[in-house]
């Protein structure tokens, strides 16, 4: 008879496996990501406790979906070493559990999150400033373009892939350009989704680091609003 195993004991085989999937998932990185901005951004607007308990609901099942997909490729993987047709399905239907309770989290935090970005922007956009001519925003832009070599060059060492990504930078900065312009905020919101587009696609295609990219759109969108500002002066 098998014995059993205390309950503390569990508790640390359970923690083993959340820092197993933590470390060596790529996806699992990601969701923990965005679950802290996802929090972090709660906490900094200040939302009701029903909007709280959405975002918790959202960001739960988005963890324990990808624990359940990484656990289902393991075992995939043990019974059936070489390519089978129902190993991939397996796979796929695990990896679509992950991307239904994504979508999930992604439309909780559009409707959630909406109305205090608006608020926001709306306060950013009240002060009215300068107008960038067409040359200023070539030059903007070249500004970030010679940030992003600048850092890439002479802060990166070769064997580190923390670099930030010029494309997304650049992506990020025509985006807040967009938005601090616009009168509408969900034009701005669909400006920054097409620049998270191009984020996933290098992250995708590219095999480019989360802290590459993060960091890129940082230094594009913190260059384009600091421009925005010191027009106003």
């Amino acid at each position: 008879m098998r014995p059993k195993v205390k309950w503390h004991r569990s508790f640390r085989f359970a923690y083993e496996g959340v820092k197993y999937a933590l470390s060596t998932q790529r996806n699992m990185k990601f969701h923990f990501f965005a679950a802290f901005a996802a929090l972090s951004l709660a906490l900094f607007f200040g939302l009701p406790k029903l909007e709280i308990l959405f975002i918790l609901l959202a960001v739960t099942m988005m963890i324990v979906t990808e624990l359940i997909n990484t656990a289902i490729e393991k075992a995939v993987d043990l019974a059936m070493p070489d390519r089978h047709p129902l190993a991939k399905i397996a796979k796929d239907v695990a990896a679509a559990s992950v991307l239904v309770s994504a979508a999930f989290a992604a439309m909780v935090g559009m409707i959630v999150f909406y109305d205090p970005v608006d608020r926001l922007f709306r306060e950013a956009r009240a002060s009215e400033g300068h107008s960038f001519s067409a040359a200023m925003v070539w030059i903007l832009l070249s500004l970030v373009i010679l940030t992003v070599i600048v850092i890439q060059t002479r802060f990166s060492r070769k064997d580190r892939r923390m670099k930030p990504s010029l494309l997304v930078a650049v992506a990020f900065a025509i985006s807040t350009l967009i938005t601090c312009y616009v009168a509408v905020t969900f034009i701005g919101l669909l400006s920054y989704l097409l620049a998270c587009l191009v984020a996933f696609l290098l992250y995708d295609k590219s095999g480019r680091s989360w802290a590459s990219l993060v960091l890129g759109a940082f230094i594009g969108a913190f260059i384009a609003v600091l421009a925005y500002y010191l027009f106003q002066l």
